[in-house]
Formats: C-alpha cells, sequence, structure tokens
C-alpha cells in the first residue's frame, strides 16, 4: 500500500473515531489495518491470530472491544451469514457477498453488479424506505468448483 493511502485510511480512521466520541489507539489501529491487509472478510479469530503475529500481547477481548468500536464508528460492517460466526468487512460501499457453500469464504461482487442490485424491483409496503441493503448469494467458489470436477 502506498504512503499516500496509509496515511489516509489513518486519517479516516482518527476522523470517525472522533467523530463517535472515541479515540485512536494502538490496538484499534493495529485491528483496523489487520483488517484492510486481507479483504476476506474474517472472523474476530482470524483477525486476533493475524493481529498477534504484530503485537503479541493482545488479548482476544481486545480485539472484540476495537472491532465493536470500528463498527459503531462506522469503518466496518459485521457480515452475518446464516448460523456461522460473525464476520467483517471493511468494504463501506453498498455491496452484495458471494458465499461459498464448500469452503465457507465470502467474496465482495464488484460495483458493477453493485448498480444491478440496486436496480432490482423488490416490492416494498408503502411507507417504508430502504436506507441500506445485505444480500447474500449462497453457490460454490471457482476454487472448489475445480476440486468437484
Amino acid at each position: 500500500m502506498r504512503t499516500v493511502e496509509k496515511q489516509n485510511k489513518k486519517s479516516r480512521l482518527n476522523e470517525s473515531l472522533k467523530n463517535s466520541g472515541m479515540k485512536l489507539t494502538r490496538q484499534r489501529k493495529l485491528v483496523y489495518d489487520t483488517l484492510l491487509e486481507k479483504l476476506d472478510h474474517p472472523t474476530a479469530e482470524d483477525l486476533f491470530f493475524r493481529a498477534r503475529k504484530k503485537q503479541p500481547e493482545i488479548s482476544m477481548a481486545t480485539v472484540y472491544n476495537c472491532l465493536e468500536a470500528l463498527v459503531k464508528c462506522g469503518l466496518v460492517k459485521q457480515v452475518k451469514v446464516g448460523k456461522n460466526a460473525v464476520r467483517y468487512c471493511a468494504n463501506l460501499c453498498e455491496h452484495a457477498h458471494f458465499v461459498c457453500e464448500v469452503c465457507g469464504a465470502i467474496f465482495d461482487l464488484d460495483r458493477d453488479n453493485r448498480e444491478k442490485f440496486k436496480n432490482m424491483q423488490i416490492k416494498i409496503p408503502r411507507g417504508f424506505k430502504i436506507h441500506n441493503f445485505e444480500i447474500a448469494i449462497h453457490g460454490t467458489c471457482s476454487d472448489c468448483n475445480i476440486l468437484r470436477i
């Protein structure tokens, strides 16, 4: 990641936390940076093991607390798919997810698909207003399809 991008992400992190009445801490920065390194919708446990490689003294409770703060300030979304563990997503654009039913991986569908989903004809009851949407499409990813052949 380029230096300018890193500075922008740190500035956005600091500003979002501040606007939510929270401070930027070393642990929050670590968890956020760790989440941004690999956009694979990790669980809190996945993030804990990744963050611990950089800061061995970090606890699971600290990771959960940091994720709660990042969700509260709007920098991270929780992804809840079925009965599986909650996953975390730093992609703040409206988008849908593709969930592989074989390996459990979750993939963001690209921006072109986002526009198609926004234009779907869904009958909404009178007086209701959509603020955002969450769509999860289940199937088999390309890697798992190759293994099945």
